[in-house]
This record gives C-alpha cells, structure tokens and sequence, in this order.
C-alpha cells in the first residue's frame, strides 16, 4: 500500500443530550476525521478528542494542530511502495505522546488496507461475537431526572447502564436507580473525583459498595494507582481503572501493584485498535475484567470500537449504544440497537464511513496534505 495524500477534516456536531461528569459538562462534539489516499484505495480514521483537556490531556483543536503540522507529514513524508500499517505507524514514534491523533491515523491505514484486502476489522483483530450489548453512560443530575433517563435506556432494551458519579452527587443519584431496577447491569464511573484521604469520599464509595454495582471505574485520580490498589481491598465490587491506564507500560505497573480487577479499553486513550487488542489479550492473561467504553464517537469510531468489544476477553458490557444517543443525525449510516445488542460491522475495513450530505453540512475546514 503506498500512501498519496492525506485530508484533515474538522467537524462541528451537537450531541443529541448533555452528559455531565465529574470531569465537566460535553454538550458540543468536535469531530477531527483522517481520509488517507493510497494507491488501492481510501481509509477513514476519527480523532476521539474532547473539546477540552478535561478527560486527558489532549483536545480536539491540539490534536488538529500535532496531525497537521506533524503527525500526517511525518507519516506521507517518506511512504514507500508496499508499505504495511505497522511500517508507516512506525515513523510516528518521533512524536511523543497524543494517542488519540495517532489513533485517527491507525483506523484510516487500517481501514484502507482492510478494505483493499476484503477483510472486515473484527476478523483482523479476532472478534469472536457478530454483536456485543449495548449500553448507556447517563450523567450527573437530579434523581428524578438520571432515573427518567435510566428508565427511557431500560425501556429502549438498553443492557447495561453506567452513571456518571462525584462527591456528593452519588448514593443520592445511584441509590433510587438500584432501588427502580434491581437486576439491571449498573456500574458507576467517577472520572477521578474521589480522594481518599477525605472520610467523606470514602464513606460514599462504600455506600455504592453495598449496591450490587458490576463496577466501579477511576475513582481515584488518574496516578493514584497506590490509592486504586487499597480500594481494592476494601470493595466488593471491582474497580475499573480508565484514564489510570493510557499504555501498555502503565497496565503492567497497574497489574503489577494489585490497583484493579478491570480495565476499560478505549482504542484511542491507548493510541489505536492495536495496542487495545494487546490489551485485551494481557488483561486477560492476568484474569482482569475488561469492558470497552465510548468516547462520544460518531458511526465511524463507533464502528471500530464494536469491533474491540467483540473480543473474546472483553467480559463486561461497556457503554457503546446506539446512534440516537448521540447525534441525529449520525455522521454515518446509523448504528441501530436491536433485540438489545449492536451488530459488529462485518464489512472491509471499519465498517463504516461518513454519509456525504451530513459530512458536508458539519464541515467547519479542510486541509490536505500530499506525500
């Protein structure tokens, strides 16, 4: 595969309803999308930046920014015939760190590769499943609102619900659902707000302890793997580490310390579907549970994720739903729930790619970059 050009695209879409988190509010998506031109055909990638660097570090303007200026030159820059994926990704090592733009790029060499050899990205990556459960991330608010929320997912045949908690605003949010729904899969998921060394927070936690939760994701801040490790002593339910774990490097000191019982895989937080597969394959070596999570994706990062989820090591119902829960429209053909699951696309390449008229409209700039 020889790489001729690159297109940097940089949407503007609204998210279908408000999440709120202990990381802030996400009303606007910001969408950075990567359409590689090779020689056998076209590759669609989707950058998973934020609008601001409150989930990690990185954001969507910064991520626009390091791939045009760096990233897609450095990539096109010396691409040669016969070229494979791993080849090209190679030559980003010279840039540190910004995993999420060098996710965008893996899916679009991906994708193009795949497609040009009629393969399907589950297939690639070993999907055991044709489709996996879907679920639904509800954000902080009023009880009678999260719980009218809870109640329109469950009512949709929503699998599994995670709520959005934060000091103060958690047994009184989370308490009313369980009590509502006592068999339902529900997990809660913290964003890092919680602090140990404050008896309030640790008396919230084991309040949700006594709930029955499937688990328990990023209580603690993001490098307080000691902090994770003594929850886990101290809780029933398994804690789940996220933003704890943007790396191999950091699974293994995770794993190593005893600071989870499970990891949420988000392809672009590790830096692409790749090492997230290499993850799923260690936390299963090492009896950890795993769930693949969302980062507000439309249909094409959406597409790729399923096919993560259908891994055969990934155990827990992650909070991947349906298209409506997102945008209206989709930027791509919308991905529907049916009989409470979502199909893994099974077509080459991701699966997916944007519809022309939404793609259009949403359209802030472009830029094109040649080899």
């Amino acid at each position: 595969m020889r790489l001729l050009a690159a297109e940097l695209i940089r949407l503007e879409l609204e998210l279908a309803r408000t999440v709120a988190s202990g990381a802030g509010e996400h009303r606007r998506r910001p969408v950075v999308l990567v359409r590689l031109e090779t020689d056998v055909g076209r590759g669609w990638g989707e950058c998973a930046a934020l609008a601001a660097p409150s989930y990690t570090e990185e954001h969507a303007d910064g991520a626009e920014q390091v791939l045009a200026d760096h990233l897609l030159p450095l990539l096109l820059r010396r691409a040669g015939p016969g070229e494979g994926v791993e080849a090209a990704l190679g030559r980003l090592a010279a840039v540190r760190g910004h995993p999420m733009a060098k996710a965008a790029i893996e899916m679009a060499l991906l994708d193009a590769e795949l497609r040009a050899g009629g393969r399907s990205l589950g297939v690639h990556l070993g999907a055991t499943r044709t489709a996996v459960p879907a679920g639904a991330t509800v954000g902080i608010g009023p009880p009678a609102a999260v719980l009218a929320e809870v109640a329109e997912a469950v009512e949709a045949g929503i699998r599994h619900v995670k709520c959005k908690i934060a000091p103060g605003a958690d047994l009184s949010i989370v308490g009313p659902v369980r009590e509502a729904y006592p068999g339902l899969d529900l997990s809660v998921d913290a964003n890092g707000a919680y602090r140990l060394d404050r008896r309030e927070d640790l008396d919230g936690l084991r309040a949700l302890d006594a709930l029955g939760l499937s688990a328990m994701e990023q209580p603690l801040a993001a490098d307080d793997l000691v902090g994770h490790r003594e929850l886990c002593r101290l809780l029933d339910t398994p804690v789940l580490l996220d933003e704890s774990v943007p790396s191999l490097g950091l699974l293994e000191a995770s794993i190593a310390l005893g600071a989870c019982d499970g990891v949420s895989l988000k392809p672009a937080r590790l830096g692409g579907l790749l090492v997230a597969r290499a993850a799923e394959r260690r936390c299963a070596s090492a009896g950890l549970h795993a769930g693949v999570g969302g980062m507000f994706e439309t249909g094409l990062g959406r597409a790729a994720s399923l096919a993560v989820a259908a891994l055969p090591g990934v155990d827990l119902v992650g909070d991947l739903g349906p298209s409506e829960r997102y945008f209206s429209p989709d930027l791509t053909e919308p991905v529907r729930l049916v009989g409470g699951e979502l199909a893994v696309p099974s077509s080459p390449g991701i699966g997916a790619e944007p519809l022309e008229e939404v793609l259009e409209a949403a359209t802030v700039r472009s830029r094109t970059i040649r080899a």
